[in-house]
């Protein structure tokens, strides 16, 4: 047996290294500065202040600044090279990239406790840190900063607010590119094997037509026996396809008359003639001008008729699955749509829960709709992500083997939704903070805590608001929206 060597050990990066203030190195710290463009317009003084406050930081590429959920303590100055943040537990695409130039880490005023990523350089960095022990000082030798990094301060919320979103867009695309690909799936497998069996059926079918054909019939007993085919399957037109236990009593009652008759190969001639009905009386009528041989043959040519038709209807009946998903689709996406529509919010319900099929599979869903409910002047999209973060919540809360209720009533001059489920609810104490942006109960990794927060913005712009009722075993989200354009626009 052989070993395999041992994987060589990767080389470490050394950690940023921490310079002590140098006085002979401030012209330079200067000069670098005033390449800050957030640090424009200081006075010559100022920069000379951050020069000699500063902890000058060395770092090479990979190296680790900090780590997620570390107490952040420090300003830093990117004077060269770049930083990367990001999640480790969401994912490695970056959340932030700070860059020479900038200012990052923390602020004066800002209200950051710990570092939200984790930060390594991309290349070889030089940076300025300041201890927060300093900001009070800072402030007074320099007061136009208080501006400045209030100015900071907004544009990162206002770029870490995008960014999330975005990430939460992707979450939710992932989701229903997911549900879709599910529900495609089974229908195109269907068909695929549907394609495959009925080119394989075609060929019995023409060896068995071809068998026919030897028997050299009459024109009389030809007639005969195409009217005993069209007797059975006007009997199979009138009566249905038999139930299962009588499929299998009538399969063994054939079985016997064919081996009665000396027809051997039963086994792929009991099964087809005993769900479509066929007793053993209708195949004694063949016995009165066929032999044996000329009646297996005619059995034989006639299952293989019927396994092609039924073959050819499995086809049909999986690509007009397709159809009808990729016209769900269309409908939930209102694609080739103005951006304002009449929405019918019962068919955008639909049309929601058409898209996460794969997930209701063990949840009873229970419609209360009320009969012909005026539309909605809407964007139809929006609309359709508010239903789908509301309904996958409720699927969340019942772990898709639960109960949800979906309700659709006029009240006044406005149209009511409401999506019940059954799960364990939402403590009192946290049902007040559920809508708020990054606010999430679920674990890291599975939501950023935005759906209810993207639910309530398209809400309020349509001029309707949502609101929810929650104890144990009974949740209901309550959407609200105007019923008259001039209302919500």
């Amino acid at each position: 047996m052989t070993t395999q060597a041992p994987t060589p050990a990767l080389p470490t990066v050394p950690a940023p290294y921490r310079a002590p203030h140098d006085p002979a190195r401030v012209p330079e710290l200067v000069a670098a500065l005033k390449k800050v463009s957030q640090l424009n317009g200081l006075e010559e003084a100022e920069y000379e202040w951050l020069a000699t406050h500063g902890t000058e930081v060395f770092a090479e590429s990979g190296a680790v600044v900090f780590r997620e959920g570390e107490p952040a303590t420090k300003m830093t100055v990117l004077l060269q090279g770049e930083i990367y943040v990001r999640r480790e537990h969401g994912g490695p695409a970056a959340l932030f990239i700070g860059r020479s130039g900038q200012i990052t880490g923390l602020l004066p005023f800002s209200r950051m406790k710990a570092y939200g990523g984790l930060g390594y350089t991309s290349t070889a960095t030089w940076m300025l840190e300041f201890d927060r022990s300093f900001f009070p000082e800072m402030i007074k030798a320099i007061p136009s900063l208080t501006e400045r990094v209030v100015g900071i301060l907004l544009d990162r919320v206002r770029e870490i607010t995008r960014m999330e979103q975005q990430s939460e867009k992707l979450n939710a695309l992932g989701k229903l590119a997911g549900n879709l690909a599910h529900e495609l799936n089974n229908p195109a497998s269907a068909a695929q094997r549907s394609a495959a069996g009925v080119l394989e059926e075609l060929r019995v079918y023409g060896h068995e037509r071809f068998n026919l054909g030897r028997l050299c019939l009459s024109s009389a007993k030809t007639e005969k026996v195409r009217d005993w085919e069209d007797q059975v399957r006007a009997e199979y037109k009138r009566l249905g396809k038999p139930a299962e236990t009588e499929q299998t009593r009538r399969e063994d009652e054939i079985v016997r008359w064919l081996h009665s008759h000396d027809i051997q190969e039963s086994w792929h001639i009991a099964p087809e003639l005993a769900e479509f009905g066929v007793v053993p009386e209708q195949l004694e009528s063949l016995t009165g001008y066929l032999d044996p041989g000329a009646i297996a043959v005619v059995l034989s040519q006639f299952t293989s008729s019927l396994r092609t038709e039924r073959i050819a209807e499995a086809m049909l009946d999986s690509t007009a699955r397709i159809f009808d998903l990729i016209r769900a689709i269309k409908d939930y996406s209102y694609m080739d749509q103005m951006p304002i529509q009449e929405v019918d919010i019962p068919q955008s319900l639909e049309n929601t829960l058409a898209m996460v099929a794969s997930r209701l599979r063990h949840v009873t869903v229970i419609r209360d709709y009320e009969a012909n409910p005026p539309c909605v002047s809407a964007y139809g999209r929006e609309l359709n992500q508010v239903w789908t973060a509301l309904i996958e919540n409720a699927l969340d809360a019942v772990q898709d083997k639960g109960e949800i209720k979906l309700i659709v009533r006029t009240a006044g001059d406005m149209l009511l939704v409401e999506i019940w489920d059954n799960g364990p609810g939402i403590p009192p104490e946290l049902q007040a903070r559920i809508f708020e942006p990054f606010f999430t109960t679920k674990a890291p990794g599975s939501g950023l805590g935005l759906g209810l927060d993207v639910v309530t913005r398209i809400v309020r712009m349509h001029r309707g608001y949502v609101t929810v009722q929650s104890k144990p075993g009974e949740t209901c989200f309550q959407v609200r929206l105007p019923l008259q354009q001039v209302q919500a626009y």
